[in-house]
């Protein structure tokens, strides 16, 4: 079925035209690109047939990357779990036209920010199954009977062998009547609840040395031990970087990679060593990328130094940020409680650039906590009754939760973790991951599993609510899907700063920077937008980039070879001069519009189309309810690195196609 103004179009123009000179026609015409773009959404499709869409289709396409390029095609479609076949079948096809491949996983939300923040990796956690391996788990925000029917039995049977079960979660769902233990915080409030839990864990367990298990999990598997660089800031210290092998003048040896090895001390020899495994040794030298207990190229064996206190050279303040955002009368904070400062243990290196301080990933991570470690200064807890963040009393006044509950619940948890190697088990879910801080919730629980030598332990570790979602021949499955057989590498897109950027969002956006920015952090150093930062994080490879650039990349290879140059070297050489620009820094520019979108397996206007009626001012050009001004209107700060073009574009789409059984909201 097809739109019918567009069809109507269509067959006129074909009655003397060819399909790509039909096509042009139609959307090179402003009146008529406008006339079937307005009625999106208002029915007055008519039936076509397969050949006739199929040579439209194709039309628009070879237009669009004649005009524009290939990156102007793009493709959106979910999971591949769903049918790896069906996915299949359109990334390929968009892969072998140099087309895009939009991301799903991080525009459902489903995709928690603290798995790369802290791994650098998109969830690699275990399937259902491995929950029957488990001796104690907790159901974080995952109602697994009713959102998780399928996997659920693993749950409850595991339960047969002894397994302790604890429900966390606000409401008496239907996970929490299966459980031992019932856990209800305040809706919002799992972060406070985690960090409370992880005070208990440390000083009972790290500090009180009562777990060896724990002790040597942290020292060989974590970055516990490797020392953090401390600058002055004001009257206190702040965290600044790891220190690296490159810090020094030559004296561990390191030549490759040492911008990219972490270092730590040496307990036997008091040393400092590069540990192998750091992500330095991943590239250009064979056999140190593995996690051991050596260190260097020599390969020497080590028992990494997790604390500095009793070898320290003295003690400094640092500072912390705190987001609790709560007034206390027990604990000394500045700037509106939003810093805190603790004592730390702290050891002088003599590097290249000169003296400088340091500390273990360990002792600041311990002070974040705000234990007592006999080092004096304010905002540490002598008791966990002392209300001091982030103590079992300090989370009692934020989630409601008794502290003795959650002083019971950090004693099992760990205490089976450290009888078990690790068992312990966190099954975590959507109820957690749809909070603006859900980072924050994750890498509190993400904190608590490492602390207890959980992550990477069948049994054990963080079972995030897509766990299931497997593709088990994923490997051979790549090349197919993404064209990998014929060329390299696929063109992806992270939807998420896609439609930001296409729908113009962004043009709306009222939250400053410095609204969520980092009390430590260096105000003047984060100028601008939202958008800014996004522009700034694809120029810089940290986020992908698709349209790419402000040119058709088919005619930026054939300038390439008529300068003699290497594509590649050519893109580089013209982008550094301002020749040739992003298209992220101008989204509204015509030629950086995305032309044409496929939709398949997806109902993406209708159920996932976050900031629906931008979708259909913006993208489509269709009747909207879009009420709010834009910062052009509300004379707020525009963006630094985007052109800001009046009047604002609509209607970017020039062909939406749906590939559906049903009349869903998108085919609409």
């Amino acid at each position: 079925m097809v739109r019918g103004r567009l069809l109507k179009l269509w067959r006129a123009a074909r009655r003397t035209m060819a399909p790509i000179e039909a096509w042009t026609s139609i959307v090179e015409d402003p009146a008529t690109l406008r006339s079937y773009q307005s009625v999106r959404g208002l029915g007055g499709f008519v039936r076509s047939s397969w050949d006739e869409v199929n040579e439209i289709i194709a039309a628009a396409n070879i237009y669009t990357v004649k005009r524009y390029g290939p990156d102007r095609v793009i493709g959106f479609s979910p999971i591949p779990a769903m049918s790896m076949v069906s996915y299949a079948a359109g990334s390929r096809y968009l892969s072998l036209i140099g087309g895009v491949c939009m991301s799903f996983y991080d525009w459902y939300c489903d995709l928690p920010p603290s798995s790369p923040q802290t791994w650098g990796e998109q969830t690699d956690v275990p399937e259902s199954a491995d929950w029957y391996n488990s001796t104690y788990i907790i159901a974080w925000g995952s109602n697994v009977p009713q959102t998780r029917t399928p996997d659920a039995h693993f749950f409850t049977e595991v339960r047969y062998k002894g397994a302790k079960t604890v429900a966390i979660t606000p409401d008496y769902s239907e996970v929490a009547k299966l459980c031992d233990l019932w856990l209800y915080p305040k809706q919002g409030t799992d972060a406070a609840l985690a960090m409370a839990v992880g005070h208990v864990i440390l000083k009972e367990f790290h500090l009180a040395g009562k777990s060896a298990y724990f002790d040597d999990y942290c020292r060989r598997y974590s970055d516990m031990p490797m020392l953090v660089r401390l600058v002055k800031r004001g009257e206190a210290y702040v965290p600044d970087r790891f220190a690296r092998a490159s810090d020094f003048a030559g004296e561990l040896g390191e030549t490759n990679n040492p911008d990219w090895k972490t270092v730590a001390i040496d307990e036997t020899s008091g040393k400092v060593v590069a540990p192998r495994g750091s992500v330095g040794y991943r590239w250009g030298e064979k056999g140190k990328w593995n996690l051991e207990d050596k260190a260097g190229q020599a390969g020497e064996q080590t028992r990494l130094q997790l604390s500095m206190i009793g070898r320290h050279d003295e003690v400094v303040s640092v500072a912390f940020p705190y987001f609790g955002g709560q007034e206390h009368e027990h604990f000394t904070a500045s700037k509106h409680d939003e810093i805190l400062t603790r004592n730390v243990a702290v050891k002088k290196l003599r590097l290249k650039d000169g003296e400088a301080l340091v500390a273990s990933v360990f002792d600041l991570f311990v002070a974040n906590y705000g234990l007592d470690r006999g080092l004096g200064g304010a905002n540490v807890a002598q008791s966990f009754d002392d209300d001091v963040p982030y103590t079992p009393a300090w989370q009692e006044k934020i989630t409601g939760v008794k502290r003795d509950q959650v002083i019971r619940l950090a004693r099992e948890f760990a205490d089976n973790a450290d009888k078990t190697h690790g068992k312990s088990m966190v099954i975590i879910g959507a109820a957690m991951n749809h909070w603006y801080h859900m980072d924050m919730n994750y890498r509190s629980i993400i904190n608590m599993l490492v602390m207890c030598g959980c992550v990477g332990q069948s049994g054990g570790g963080w079972a995030h609510y897509v766990g299931q979602e497997k593709l088990r021949p994923q490997t051979g499955w790549t090349a197919l899907a993404f064209a990998l057989d014929w060329v390299r590498p696929p063109r992806h897109m992270n939807s998420t700063s896609f439609f930001y950027a296409h729908t113009d969002q962004w043009r709306y956006e009222h939250l400053s920077v410095r609204e969520i920015l980092s009390p430590l952090a260096r105000a003047e150093e984060y100028t601008g937008s939202l958008i800014d930062f996004n522009v700034r994080a694809e120029r810089m490879g940290w986020l992908p980039s698709a349209p790419q650039l402000q040119a058709n990349p088919i005619g930026i290879a054939r300038a390439a070879a008529a300068a003699g140059m290497d594509a590649q070297d050519y893109a580089a050489r013209e982008l550094k001069s301002g020749a040739l620009k992003l298209s992220c820094e101008d989204p509204d520019n015509p030629v950086n519009f995305p032309r044409n979108l496929f939709v398949w397996r997806s109902n993406l206007l209708g159920s996932s189309g976050k900031g629906h009626e931008y979708f259909l001012k913006h993208l489509l050009g269709t009747q909207h309810g879009v009420q709010g001004k834009d910062l052009g209107e509300m004379g707020g700060d525009k963006p630094q690195e985007v052109a800001w073009r009046d009047p604002v574009p609509e209607g970017k789409l020039d062909l939406l196609v749906t590939l559906d059984f049903r009349m869903s909201t998108t085919c609409l």
